[in-house]
């Protein structure tokens, strides 16, 4: 999935922040014992998205794709003290390896784990949001990003996983799911409100700018 090779890789590895121990333990327990693995966002992307998180200081976060929640981990490192991450997914079969990896953070009480239909879901939060991550889904990726545009602050950031797609967005004659990556690019690189940009990270960062 990665768009460098593997020495590059490497190197920014050797000078990036190191993963915590907790975070090891979920990234080997993922590779082990769940389906699609590469789904993990993993050792340099979380570090992005620790930075990231760390330089806007939230107040609210809201994750769309919680997986094993190692990016949610990730994300809670830069909430204020009294901040709270929202994290929503629909898959109930790894909810005690998420509670059980949530329980062990330091950052366990600002974590809130919500089970069901993002889309459902999304329309009782109310809350104002100044980190939104969309990693979920990516059929719906635009759906996700109008749900929650007007709930996010301005200035506010909105960053949408795997919009690179392995670098498939490329191809000349691109399968169904690659249209719609593209087709969702397309649609925030028209969208006026907002300033932009992919950061080549593992599979691709759409970082989006609320202005």
């Amino acid at each position: 999935m990665s768009l460098i090779n593997e020495d590059m890789q490497q190197l920014l590895l050797n000078y990036c922040e190191p993963e915590t121990e907790l975070l090891q333990k979920i990234d080997r327990e993922t590779n082990l014992k769940v389906l699609m693995p590469r789904m993990l966002s993993g050792h340099y992307q979380g570090r992005v998205l620790s930075m990231l998180s760390k330089m806007i200081n939230p107040d609210r976060i809201l994750e769309i794709g919680t997986f094993t929640g190692y990016a949610t981990i990730c994300l809670a490192e830069g909430l204020t003290e009294k901040g709270i991450i929202y994290t929503l997914d629909i898959n109930e079969e790894l909810e005690e390896m998420v509670r059980r990896n949530f329980a062990q953070s330091p950052d366990a009480a600002k974590i809130k784990y919500l089970l069901g239909d993002a889309t459902k879901t999304l329309q009782e939060l109310q809350e104002t949001f100044d980190l939104v991550f969309i990693d979920a889904d990516k059929k719906n990726n635009g759906t996700y990003y109008d749900l929650i545009f007007d709930s996010v602050r301005p200035g506010g950031l909105i960053i949408v996983d795997n919009v690179l797609w392995s670098g498939k967005v490329l191809q000349a004659n691109p399968d169904k799911d690659t249209k719609n990556i593209t087709t969702f690019n397309d649609k925030i690189a028209a969208d006026n409100r907002v300033e932009k940009m992919i950061l080549p990270v593992r599979d691709g960062l759409f970082i989006i700018r609320k202005k």
